[in-house]
Formats: C-alpha cells, structure tokens, sequence
C-alpha cells in the first residue's frame, strides 16, 4: 500500500508500540504501521539511537515517538505501557519483537551456559507475558486490541544449538494462543509469526556464506527474507482485514522446516526416486 495515498491510512487514530524497533524487523514494523496512520511508539532501551531514527521518521510526516523499554530489565515492561496509555489515553496494537541471546554461551543443553540459558528464557518470555499483562486490561476497557509476538522457525524446527532462545520462543508460541483463546470474547486478537532467516543487520555481519547456503538449501524459497516482508505480515495480523484470524502461528521462513529433509540433496542434483 502507498503510505501517502489517504485511503490506505489503514491505522489512522490507532496507537501501536514495537518493542525493539530502532533496526531489523522491528523497525521495519515500526515504519509500516506508522505509514499507514498509527501513532507509533519506538519502544528500546537506547534513547539516543532510539530519537535518531523517531526524528528521521518524523521528518517524513510520521507520527513516531519514543518510550523506554529494556528487554532485560522487567520494570520497564509496565512502566512502557502505562506512559503510552497516559499519553495517548489508550493502546490498540502491541508487537513484542524484543528477543536475544548470547550465541557464545546459549549452545546445546550439555555445553551450554546455564544462566545464559535461564536468563535467556526469561528475558525473551518476559518481554511478552509482562507487557501483554500491562496492556491487555486497556484493550479489554476499549472493546478491542491486537497482539503479535515475534517467535522463530527455531520454536518448532529443533536446532544444534541457541536452546535457551528455542525454548523461550516455543513457549512464547503457547503463550499467544493462550493469550488468544482467553480474551477474545473482549474484541482482542493475539497471533504470532516465526520468521526464518532474515536480513537484518545482526544476521547479515554475524552469518558465513557457507551457512547461509547450507541454510538456504532447506527452503523452498532459495533465498533470505527481508524484515519488510515480516512487517507485511504483521501489517496483516492487526488489520480489519484478519479479523478471522486468531491464536495463530504463522511459519514465515520460505517454507523451511516445512518439507521433506531430502529436499537439499535434490537441489544438489542427487535422485531421491
């Protein structure tokens, strides 16, 4: 949709916050839904980073601002949403993107730092259940409110290692249908999507060629997806026009996971018959 056309300000009147939203997919987020009308809050813990990309927004005509959110420090998961609702006088959309974890100590569960691991799930887990908990009272008040939480194909395609943010991801997966199943009589939507490989800045400096191409070679795909495209997604999910779609957990990965494991030998040229 063309943000400056006036018919597709689909969000127009509507207050959104994304947490982790200053690159990456959250960021993409962030621009889609602030383009097509929402008053959208920058929800991170780096302020200065944070109003260098809320100002260039703004520059554009988009109503952007910021507020205070660290993934790794709890009180401030309420705190974001209070000062948002005592702002705005409401919230209609939550995307909890925030996730992370420590590639050099969250392994496999034997060689792996178990703080790492317990601190991982609890900072990923957290960012989801505390402030759906701050906000979900406010949608309830409204009559009506959409959630979308930012899991991973690695929640239900086991992997060699990363247990600790696998878990925590698997867990927020449950948590959305929960969530789904448990408030919708009050008007409020919760889905999730697990993207795959994804070009953001962390996966572009930190992935060898090598890997990436044993990746891509499971995915019918056969290529990297851009954080645009998760926005789309998440476009989708808190708009009028999924308002069949509830309590879903939506594989945005190219179809990795999704097919036979022998799909990269026939890429490879071998017979699979």
């Amino acid at each position: 949709m063309n943000p400056t056309n006036k018919e597709s300000k689909a969000f127009t009147g509507k207050v959104a916050v994304v947490t982790a939203s200053i690159t990456g997919i959250g960021n993409a987020i962030l621009k889609k839904l602030a383009q097509n009308g929402a008053t959208t809050y920058l929800a991170a813990h780096l302020k200065d980073d944070s109003m260098q990309v809320v100002n260039e927004l703004r520059e554009q005509g988009l109503d952007v601002k910021y507020v205070r959110f660290d993934g790794f420090d709890n009180t401030t998961h309420r705190a974001m949403i209070e000062e948002v609702v005592k702002n705005e006088g409401k919230i209609d959309i939550l995307v909890n993107n925030f996730g992370l974890t420590d590639p050099k100590k969250d392994l496999d569960l034997i060689t792996g730092d178990t703080d790492t691991f317990f601190k991982t799930v609890n900072s990923n887990l957290e960012s989801v259940y505390l402030t759906s908990k701050a906000a979900l009272p406010h949608m309830i008040k409204q009559g009506d409110g959409r959630i979308v939480n930012i899991s991973s194909i690695g929640s239900v395609v086991p992997d060699l290692g990363r247990l600790g943010y696998m878990v925590s991801k698997a867990a927020i997966n449950s948590l959305t249908q929960n969530i789904a199943f448990m408030y919708a009589r009050f008007g409020i939507r919760c889905n999730s999507i697990m993207p795959g490989m994804t070009a953001t800045p962390a996966v572009v400096n930190a992935l060898s060629e090598e890997y990436s191409k044993m990746y891509l070679s499971h995915t019918t795909a056969g290529r990297i997806a851009q954080p645009e495209e998760m926005a789309n997604a998440v476009y989708f999910l808190v708009s009028d026009e999924s308002s069949y779609i509830n309590g879903e957990i939506i594989n945005m990965a190219g179809g990795f996971g999704t097919g036979t494991p022998l799909y990269a030998d026939y890429l490879n040229g071998k017979s699979i018959g």
